[in-house]
């Protein structure tokens, strides 16, 4: 059994409310949309991103 590891495809900001999305194509995090509008936040913001150790990066794998 061998483990996989899988990295977030999300996260958004405690503090502001700015979210992203990863963007395989641009391999870069890129701006999520609340229907036509970017949830930017404040600019100027430190981001204190949603990682509370919910997220599990370890994938076993049952083959």
């Amino acid at each position: 059994m061998a483990a996989q590891v899988r990295t977030p495809t999300a996260r958004s900001c405690e503090r502001c409310g700015r979210a992203e999305r990863w963007d395989d194509d641009c391999e870069t995090w890129q701006l999520d949309r609340d229907g036509t509008e970017k949830r930017v936040g404040n600019p100027h913001c430190l981001h204190e991103w949603d990682i509370n150790g919910t997220f599990n990066p370890v994938v076993e794998d049952d083959a």
